[in-house]
């Protein structure tokens, strides 16, 4: 299995990027030059200088300091947002596959209302009538994505639970329990894991938005999305203070995608028998 991970160019050039990401989100806080919140009214829209290798901002503040740190609240939401969509939609996707009738028609109505509404949409609702802030995004998220673990959990389920092995736990008498950390479970986690990574990269692009919308991180704090927005009124003044954010945000959406896609390659049984 190693080998398959080592052979994957995708799989590598993903982890080019997300490995010094990483290890921004970890140790940002001690590489910054400068403080991102401190301004320098004498400096507004300046270019790169030693001082301020990426140039400064509308208020004198760090462009390239702003950077490093602006990557943890999208890192922080669609992490914990993706967590929580894993586990309460997996949950409840396994319960209305194995278990089915009522209860699971129950459990898909409710999945078929969330997904009704356009994402968008429905996270601004949320974050409007909630108010903005991580944790508020956090549970937007997991709110959001929570469909797409359910459905994916619940066919999964649904085909697993009729294969023989299940059948055979069942007729020696094993608990619900058990079938489903013994023999359900192990055997879904696949397409789930491919799901996550999927899932990270819309929530890191939906939290920008909402930040770009002013309906997620707050100023001054440092967001990629909340740069965005703020720099789209300065493009013509200072073009790279709007360029830096987004190419920062395209590439890890890149990374992150690509990264799925080689664990579709990898762990896909169906896809390993077609090549």
């Amino acid at each position: 299995m190693m080998n398959k991970f080592i052979s994957n160019k995708k799989f590598i050039f993903s982890l080019l990027i997300l490995i010094p990401l990483f290890l921004v989100v970890v140790f940002g806080k001690y590489i910054v030059p400068n403080d991102p919140l401190v301004m320098d009214t004498g400096n507004p829209l300046k270019n790169p200088s030693m001082q301020y290798p990426l140039g400064t901002d509308e208020y004198g503040r760090c462009i390239f300091s702003r950077l490093i740190l602006g990557i943890l609240p999208s890192v922080t939401v669609a992490l914990l947002g993706t967590a929580i969509a894993f586990v309460s939609g997996t949950l409840l996707g396994i319960i209305a596959g194995y278990v089915s009738g009522k209860t699971g028609s129950i459990i898909m109505r409710f999945i078929d209302v969330i997904l009704c509404f356009p994402p968008i949409l429905l996270a601004m609702m949320i974050a409007g009538l909630w108010g903005a802030g991580l944790l508020n995004l956090i549970i937007v998220v997991g709110i959001l994505y929570l469909p797409h673990f359910c459905r994916l959990a619940y066919s999964s389920a649904l085909k697993t639970s009729k294969m023989e092995y299940v059948e055979n736990d069942v007729s020696i008498g094993a608990g619900t329990a058990r079938i489903l950390l013994k023999a359900i479970i192990p055997n879904i986690l696949s397409p789930l894991i491919i799901q996550i990574s999927t899932t990270v990269s819309n929530a890191i692009l939906l939290e920008s938005g909402l930040s770009f919308l002013g309906l997620g991180v707050q100023p001054p704090k440092p967001s990629w999305g909340l740069m965005i927005g703020t720099a789209k009124d300065y493009i013509s003044v200072n073009p790279m203070y709007l360029m830096w954010p987004a190419l920062c945000l395209c590439l890890t959406i890149l990374a992150i995608n690509l990264l799925g896609d080689a664990l579709r390659d990898i762990l896909d049984p169906k896809l390993n028998e077609t090549i």
